[in-house]
């Protein structure tokens, strides 16, 4: 089965929002080696609508190199409410915010490659409290923001298992989790602690 990954970059206090501000100058090579990566592991990406909507009208204009390329190929699918038609972004699709959970599960055993969300929000906090997210990957920048949009909401908790920890030469950490016990990482073989 394919498994659903949220990838999120956040300050080292906390905060997500306006990554392009803080995130670009610790972009060491061993990073941008793991996110490729990361992204070629996967062959569709699960965006909320306000991500997709700043995504539909950068991406599109972006190519040239492995990752842009990979990202612009791969199938898009933006979970709205709102959204009645994708925005011009290759391989876009709508999936209606009261069809989320049947149109995920349905996508998570389809074959294929994982699924990779950016960002953490809504959508991630609701597909975790449907257990249909596999996977946390939070990319913490040596920044402090002072402020800003959190990490977590009071909508997200929820138990999480330690599975690995990824330290890149800018000083850039990825901690993996999965939902559940640090018993559970023990059970599926994860490196815990």
């Amino acid at each position: 089965m394919r498994r659903i990954i949220a990838s999120t970059y956040a300050t080292l206090d906390g905060f997500i929002d306006n990554p392009h501000l803080w995130s670009m100058r610790h972009n060491s090579p061993d990073a941008m080696a793991y996110a490729l990566d990361l992204a070629l592991g996967c062959d569709a990406l699960l965006l909320g609508r306000v991500t997709y909507e700043g995504m539909a009208q950068a991406w599109p204009a972006m190519g040239g190199n492995p990752y842009a390329d990979h990202v612009n190929s791969i199938a898009k699918y933006a979970v709205s409410s709102t959204l009645r038609e994708p925005a011009a972004w290759n391989n876009s699709a709508i999936i209606p915010g009261d069809q989320v959970h049947k149109a995920v599960t349905d996508l998570k055993h389809q074959p294929g490659k994982d699924i990779l969300i950016w960002g953490n929000g809504r959508l991630t906090d609701d597909l975790a409290a449907h257990g249909l997210l596999d996977e946390y990957r939070v990319w913490i920048y040596p920044v402090l923001k002072g402020s800003g949009e959190p990490l977590f909401r009071p909508e997200s908790v929820t138990a999480l298992a330690h599975v690995g920890t990824t330290t890149f030469a800018s000083g850039v950490v990825v901690l993996t989790y999965r939902p559940g016990s640090a018993a559970d990482a023990d059970e599926a073989g994860g490196q815990v602690g």
